[in-house]
């Protein structure tokens, strides 16, 4: 029991919650969080560092994604047609907050698979909405957990966008460790986690935040008046139609490359060749979408560089061979040991796609030595992998909804985003899951 408790991973990840509990810089946190793990583990601090940068490498795709969907979600604002969408949006729901709730929900799960911009939309769409919220009174964690929702659910059971990653990396290394499966046959299970992410959805909506709470009306930097935002015209012309054909270029290049990168570079090209936006605003758009995500980029990357090191300590490794003993050939002792293994790595390390890889290595041996079905070890990998995401102070999925609905410093990124997602989303994903060891 002792060295499970001073296990690299338990300590760091447990180092890293307090931190962040206490309003410590997630990046700060991640970075400390990292150097307790070598140290507990007895790495030399110049090992931890070099450790460190070097995983940074791995999400540097993921980061490049980020800063040019930021310069394409910039090019939106300057071409009107995100204030277009937003007051569109107002003018419908009236004084309707669940419609307004239900509609964000869409295009957060539009924005997954549909044109896949990912977290990129929140800082353009959200800052705008947030008078509407104030006047609707409207419970700011509600809208948080609709975001996480839409953002999360799509990859988890739909086979398209994000989603395809998602199931890609989880069917590969599946196969890799001696469960053979395809990746269409994926979502034929998954499609469970994603009832279990509805319904905390639902619950988090309809009980937890569905009473009014007051929020001032505060000026938000970059985001029209409330009067001028009332003003603005909601007729197409040339340069929203430019830009709606790059947004559908940037869906068509991801999935025929895979490349979201290359997808974002083409749409930002064709919002400059078509003239939507003149060439002298190319390096202000890329300033902003610096500024927009690039907070996010860096920390996803220091979230890698994190998991390497975690990776390098054998803390995993370690844990799970401390703790099968315990758990004997119980199948639901089992799936709750590896469920919880799955959350504090993925809350450590902030990303569900990076965790499979690790986790697959691990999981899968450990649920054919058990006897556990396809659907299940898929199911168990899959949510373990999931665990943690919705909630990690250093994922997308929480950094991305603050980013948007702290435009104006009223929304707290661990208190108002992180505890309400990480509550809602991973009791009914570990609920769930046990159920499918139980029924598959």
């Amino acid at each position: 029991m002792v060295e499970i408790i001073f296990n690299p991973v338990i300590v760091s990840v447990v180092a890293l919650c307090i931190m962040c509990l206490c309003k410590v810089n997630v990046l700060l946190s991640i970075i400390i969080a990292a150097i307790v793990a070598g140290i507990v583990s007895g790495m030399p601090i110049s090992e931890i560092m070099h450790t460190f940068i070097e995983g940074m490498g791995a999400n540097s795709e993921t980061a490049l994604s980020y800063i040019l969907l930021g310069a394409f979600a910039a090019a939106m604002t300057h071409t009107g047609l995100a204030a277009i969408l937003s007051k569109k949006i107002a003018s419908i729901i009236k004084n309707n907050a669940m419609l307004l709730i239900v509609i964000i929900t869409v295009i957060a799960m539009m924005s997954q698979n549909l044109i896949p911009v990912h977290i990129a939309f929140i800082p353009i769409v959200i800052p705008p909405l947030l008078g509407v919220m104030n006047k609707l009174k409207m419970d700011r964690r509600a809208v948080a957990c609709a975001l996480a929702f839409g953002l999360k659910m799509p990859y988890i059971a739909i086979p398209a966008g994000f989603g395809l990653i998602f199931q890609g990396l989880i069917a590969e290394n599946l196969t890799l460790n001696g469960v053979k499966i395809t990746t269409s046959e994926i979502w034929h299970y998954t499609w469970f986690l994603g009832v279990a992410m509805l319904v905390g959805f639902v619950f988090a909506v309809l009980v937890s935040y569905r009473k009014q709470r007051e929020y001032r009306d505060l000026s938000i930097v970059n985001c029209d008046s409330s009067l001028e935002f009332e003003k603005q015209s909601l007729k197409f012309n040339k340069t929203h139609y430019v830009t709606l054909i790059g947004a559908l270029a940037t869906l068509v290049v991801q999935l025929l490359t895979s490349s979201l990168p290359l997808g974002a570079l083409v749409g930002l090209g064709i919002i400059f060749g078509g003239g939507a936006v003149s060439h002298q605003k190319m390096d202000k758009l890329i300033n902003e979408g610096i500024g927009l995500m690039g907070y996010v980029a860096f920390v996803m990357l220091v979230a890698a560089g994190f998991a390497l090191v975690l990776k390098e300590t054998g803390g995993i490794e370690s844990l799970v061979h401390e703790i099968l003993p315990i758990i004997g050939a119980n199948k639901i002792f089992a799936a709750c040991f590896m469920l919880l293994v799955g959350l504090f790595v993925t809350i450590g390390i902030g990303t569900s796609f990076g965790t499979i890889p690790i986790l697959a290595v691990l999981f899968v041996p450990v649920c054919v030595k058990l006897g556990f079905s396809v659907p299940a070890t898929v199911i168990i990998v899959a949510a373990a992998a999931a665990l943690g995401d919705a909630g990690s102070p250093a994922s997308d999925t929480t950094l991305g909804p603050t980013a948007g609905l702290n435009a104006d410093g009223q929304h707290n990124h661990i208190i108002d985003t992180c505890i309400p997602t990480f509550l809602h989303y991973n009791i009914a994903l570990i609920i769930f899951a046990l159920i499918a060891v139980l029924i598959f």
